[in-house]
């Protein structure tokens, strides 16, 4: 069952993906010749107007067909229109993404009794932090190594990014915000239930939900949910993680799976797979965006590029090459979700 549910989410992301392109270009009149739900043979269509809308069998994601014929004499194809509005309708796409996983959160958060501060109420005993140089009872984390901090999670996540031993915080003592530059803060073991873990030896406060704290709470998370994805990135670049540490679609479907599955009740499912879909929602915004040929965000690249190279030239550019370049990025993105579906199968049977 959660399998499926995975699926579903997976297909209602790409759904909403397909949408926001198609509201833009409706927005702009830009002709759209068909809208589908699903891929495959179709099982319910109707003809509305210009455009072909269709329910099709595998409920793994959907499309939004543009005219995008570069000589196409249709005034109101998609190439014919100025940069800006083909900049608008690339945009909506990932737009309506994050704004997806924005939703899921609002609908999540508010349910939350309470949730943890990054305001420090007390310290472990003997803890050697607490100081009147240091930290002190009352202070909020507002920074870590120039790193926002929005929730106390953040706080072990981003002390725990750096190999160091010293970090620059940035806390708010007093309705100030006070620096403590190369501040000395590591892990320290403790003995909890007959066994060593390795804790910072901090209580954190706990703040009840309300309407302008749930809100606030929300555009948090969908922030911090763009900056883990980030430093994703950032760590799969400089070979921090590696093939092995990816996961496409059928890993994630696992994920799902498991997270559903190792929930006490159905109502911390829903919870939990929610939470997990938002993320997903947020990531697939911010990686579509991402500067690579046949992605929307490559495509915005080159859009805005050729439109100021033919501003300055006077002289419209041949589309074929810029063609060429997505054709090939396209095969590279191929290729690399081949890569990681197969590492993700091979990490399900092992």
């Amino acid at each position: 069952m959660y399998i499926v549910i995975a699926i579903l989410i997976f297909g209602f992301l790409i759904v909403t993906h397909e949408l926001g392109h198609f509201t833009a270009a409706k927005l702009f009149n830009v002709r759209v010749s068909a809208f589908a739900v699903g891929m495959g043979p179709a099982l319910l269509k109707k003809q509305k107007g210009e455009t072909l809308y269709a329910l099709r069998a595998f409920p793994i994601g959907g499309f939004c067909a543009m005219e995008e014929d570069e000589e196409s004499d249709e005034p109101r194809a998609f190439t014919n229109q100025v940069w800006w509005k083909r900049f608008i309708i690339l945009f909506a796409g990932a737009f309506m993404n994050f704004v997806t996983g924005l939703v899921i959160l609002l609908f999540i958060v508010p349910r939350s009794p309470a949730f943890l501060t990054p305001t420090i109420t007390d310290f472990f005993e003997d803890s050697p932090y607490e100081s009147a140089e240091g930290l002190r009872e009352g202070d909020t984390f507002y920074k870590i190594d120039g790193h926002r901090v929005f929730f106390s999670s953040n706080v072990s996540f981003l002390l725990g990014r750096s190999d160091g031993a010293t970090h620059d915080l940035v806390v708010i003592r007093n309705g100030e915000k006070v620096t403590l530059d190369d501040y000395y803060f590591v892990p320290l073991a403790y003995e909890e239930s007959g066994e060593t873990v390795m804790k910072y030896g901090l209580y954190f406060g706990v703040k009840e939900t309300g309407v302008i704290a749930g809100l606030k709470y929300t555009w948090n998370c969908a922030r911090d949910f763009v900056r883990m994805v980030w430093m994703g990135l950032s760590d799969l670049l400089t070979g921090v993680v590696g093939l092995r540490d990816l996961s496409g679609p059928v890993g994630i479907v696992g994920i799902i799976s498991d997270v559903g599955n190792s929930s006490e009740t159905a109502g911390a499912a829903v919870m939990n797979i929610g939470y997990l879909a938002a993320f997903i929602a947020v990531n697939l915004a911010v990686m579509n965006l991402l500067p690579i040929p046949a992605l929307d965000g490559g495509r915005l690249i080159f859009l805005v590029i050729t439109a100021a190279v033919e501003r300055l030239m006077r002289k419209k550019l041949n589309p074929k090459y810029e063609g060429y370049i997505h054709a090939a990025g396209f095969a590279l993105l191929i290729g690399l979700m081949a890569l990681v579906m197969l590492s993700d199968i091979y990490k399900l049977v092992t």
